[in-house]
């Protein structure tokens, strides 16, 4: 179940606390693939599961690592449900590293703890700690600090 926050008090009460975990979502070669039209990145890698079985050292296709970025929006509002906003800014990613590739069909979900909370005149500006989980692995997908700007009505 999602945290439901409507207004900077609320969002600061939360402030040095892990919030929770998203519910899992699989990564598809469907996904992957939509992921490399959009982005133009047409490694083998990422498509052709054949070539990859036979010479990856994954053995088999692997997601985009900005894909498991971009997905993370998705995830955090599976976690928090930030409400009665004019408008959410995506501000910064600081310090992201990949530590791991996700394989096709693969499980991840987000894990998150709101480092601090920050007044700027009325625009909450939030740090959220994020790690992306892959199911029966030991290694994150990756690990970082993502900002985003909470404009409340």
């Amino acid at each position: 179940m999602s945290i439901i926050i409507s207004s900077l008090k609320q969002l600061e009460q939360y402030e040095g606390q892990e919030l929770g975990l998203s519910p899992y979502h699989t990564i598809t070669q469907e996904q992957i693939n939509r992921f490399a039209d959009a982005t133009l990145d047409h490694q083998w890698i990422h498509l052709d599961a054949e070539r990859a079985k036979a010479e990856s050292p994954f053995g088999g296709t692997i997601a985009h690592g900005y894909l498991t970025v971009a997905v993370l929006p998705y995830l955090w509002r599976q976690i928090a449900q930030i409400e009665n906003l004019k408008m959410q800014v995506n501000y910064e990613i600081e310090s992201l590293r990949f530590n791991q590739a996700v394989l096709v069909d693969s499980e991840v979900r987000l894990r998150a703890r709101l480092l601090s909370v920050k007044d700027l005149r009325g625009i909450a500006k939030a740090r959220i700690e994020v790690t992306l989980e892959i199911k029966d692995a030991k290694k994150p997908a990756y690990t970082g600090v993502i900002t985003f700007l909470y404009h409340f009505l």
